[in-house]
């Protein structure tokens, strides 16, 4: 499940790894996540790293601290991690694909019919 031998940083996995399972439906809305020591014995990583990504779903508001015991899932915990996928993750993706055509020499419509082909098959509609 994480790269370990990869260029992102295994505690940025970790809280990507968090964020699917809260997306997912593993954790709901106030429930308790695994704890830093958990994460570590599951990803066999040192339990500082796993920390750091649960401290940065902390600052990011997608989990909260209950003092003594352990870290939960916020209530806009799905909402604030769609919003910061669209925001980076899809702009990153569009705009190398934006930029591929245009070294391919396709035109926007091409490009857009391309695009609406792909998510009529991705939802098993007819093409």
């Amino acid at each position: 499940m994480l790269d370990l031998n990869g260029v992102t940083p295994i505690y940025i996995q970790i809280a990507e790894w968090m964020e699917n399972q809260i997306l997912n439906g593993t954790f709901q809305i106030d429930e308790k996540v695994h704890s830093q020591y958990t994460l570590a014995e599951m990803f066999n990583i040192n339990p500082a790293t796993a920390a750091k990504g649960l401290h940065l779903l902390s600052e990011e508001e997608i989990l909260y601290t209950k003092r003594g015991l352990g870290k939960f899932v916020s209530p806009l915990a799905k909402t604030i991690i769609m919003e910061k996928r669209k925001s980076q993750t899809l702009t990153g993706l569009i705009t190398d694909l934006v930029l591929e055509a245009k070294q391919l020499q396709v035109e926007d419509d091409e490009l857009l019919e391309m695009i609406r082909k792909e998510m009529k098959q991705q939802k098993g509609e007819e093409i």
